[in-house]
């Protein structure tokens, strides 16, 4: 069973922002009286704020991201620490085969 999703018109979005802000109640009860979740009244609030809109993941947007050579520093600095773990964890691996051993 797929749920549809559905659209807000920008005048309802606006509407809603200005009732929350507007009745000094908490969010989650203007947006339970609304039918919508309390996540979605945050967003356009954000929106409406002037702030980026978040994804579903709480990532930044698009535009908000790296430039290439901050990616390319970045993705180097990962790599490092990622053959650092790796490092670690085949001791770790060779300290538990070594005390797991019967004794003499």
């Amino acid at each position: 069973m797929t749920k549809t999703r559905r659209s807000f018109t920008d005048e309802f979005k606006r509407e809603a922002v200005a009732l929350l802000e507007g009745s000094g109640r908490p969010l989650e009860h203007v947006a339970r009286e609304l039918g919508l979740q309390a996540s979605v009244l945050r967003n356009w609030q954000r929106v409406a704020q002037g702030d980026p809109p978040r994804s579903r993941s709480g990532a930044p947007a698009v535009s908000d991201m790296a430039k290439p050579d901050e990616q390319t520093a970045e993705i180097a600095r990962l790599r490092r620490e990622l053959e650092r773990a790796r490092q670690e964890r085949d001791i770790l691996k060779k300290a538990i085969s070594i005390f797991s051993e019967a004794p003499r």
